[in-house]
């Protein structure tokens, strides 16, 4: 196995190395009790160094927890199994938690695909994958988890637009429009990102997503004018209807004969009255059709 892969390894128990820290300190009064010389007690003088050098030997492992030793700067592996444990006391170690974590970003604010400003964070639950890239490959994973969600936030806001307001557009992916695949693209460039620390992406997400303050009234009464003017358009396209269906059914049934001067006021009027904005106010003509 390469030095620049991670490597399990399960010490001893714990308890072993207390048996051993015991038997160093019953040692010279048993010798006492069997020889009567009190120089025996003089062990305690060498033992004593090794009994507090030993306890840096012992280790104790959490579940979703996990130990790094290294031996005067070489690695030596990591203790990924929950337990007590007793290894070389002149090993260091380094404790990474392998549990699952949650990282909001701040809102920042960044210029979408069109040039708008926008704000927007990342929700992003992570954990550490491979211990040995998260100790040595970079200087803080924690921070290099939070620098390079901030730049892999403001490269996927330059990539798409905030929102489309031509009908011709009505397909592409925008940012709030298409969040599944916005989403996607967003956990594949953290996965690429953080792969150098041994970082596994489990689930990235965009948290908050709006027009910057200095542009968002703008934008949202231009929002409000494509609404209406698509509501306009859905009514003219009814009213039509209507008035086509109007003409057909007096035509069947010969109710009325109207020349073409008549029909043009007529739809005329049965627009006005279908696509105003205010109820129409009846007038009585007391005299005939035609005048």
């Amino acid at each position: 196995m390469k030095e620049s892969e991670e490597k399990e390894i399960k010490p001893a128990n714990g308890l072993v190395g207390i048996v051993l820290i015991l038997v160093l300190l019953a040692a010279p009064v048993v010798l006492y009790a069997l020889t009567g010389n009190q120089k025996s007690f003089a062990w305690y003088f060498l033992c004593g160094p090794l009994v507090l050098l030993s306890l840096n030997g012992f280790a104790i492992v959490n579940p979703n927890g996990s130990a790094v030793l290294t031996f005067f700067g070489k690695y030596v592996g990591t203790i990924k199994t929950n337990g007590f444990y007793f290894y070389n006391p002149f090993y260091v170690k380094k404790k990474i938690s392998l549990r699952a974590r949650n990282f909001d970003s701040e809102r920042v604010k960044v210029n979408d695909f069109l040039g708008n400003p926008i704000l927007i964070s990342v929700i992003l639950v992570w954990r550490v994958r491979d211990t040995f890239h998260a100790a040595f490959e970079v200087d803080d994973y924690e921070n290099f988890v939070r620098v390079q969600s901030d730049a892999a936030v403001r490269k996927l806001a330059g990539k798409y637009a905030y929102d489309n307001f031509d009908d011709d557009e009505e397909g592409t992916i925008t940012l709030r429009s298409g969040l599944d695949e916005v989403n996607d693209s967003l956990e594949e460039e953290l996965t690429e990102r953080l792969a150098i620390a041994g970082i596994e992406v489990l689930e990235a997400r965009i948290g908050y997503l709006a027009y910057a303050q200095e542009i968002a009234q703008a934008m949202l009464k231009r929002q409000q004018a494509t609404a209406i003017v698509a509501a306009r358009l859905k009514i003219v396209e009814g009213a039509v209807g209507m008035v086509e269906l109007a003409l057909d059914e007096l035509s069947k049934k010969d109710l009325v004969k109207l020349d073409d001067d008549k029909k043009a006021s007529m739809v005329s009027n049965l627009m006005v009255v279908l696509c105003g904005d205010k109820d129409a106010s009846p007038v009585v003509n007391a005299g005939t059709l035609y005048s």
